[in-house]
């Protein structure tokens, strides 16, 4: 998995640019877009909200966005439960 660090601003923002469900390696994904993903802190009257944005899938090829979008969507539910239980303990 390769990165592009995109934004930090601490305690408050850090994005990075990836291409997503890139499994084949017969294939040279740096030709398309990247997708984009954002984590967001914001200070509520609750406590600390983690929202976290990944967008771009639009102009991935017609032919790997459905699949990279499922992918990514089950392994951001997978990690938002890790980073809940991180926060518990």
């Amino acid at each position: 998995m390769e990165v592009t660090i995109e934004r930090m601003d601490a305690e408050e923002l850090f994005s990075y640019r990836w291409h997503p469900y890139a499994m084949d390696p017969k294939v040279d994904y740096t030709r398309e877009p990247a997708t984009l993903v954002e984590f967001r802190l914001a200070e509520t009257a609750e406590g600390t909200v983690l929202k976290v944005i990944e967008s771009g899938f639009d102009r991935l090829p017609p032919g790997r966005r459905d699949e990279a979008f499922r992918m990514n969507y089950r392994g951001w539910t997978s990690q938002l439960k890790n980073i809940e239980r991180h926060v518990a303990s």
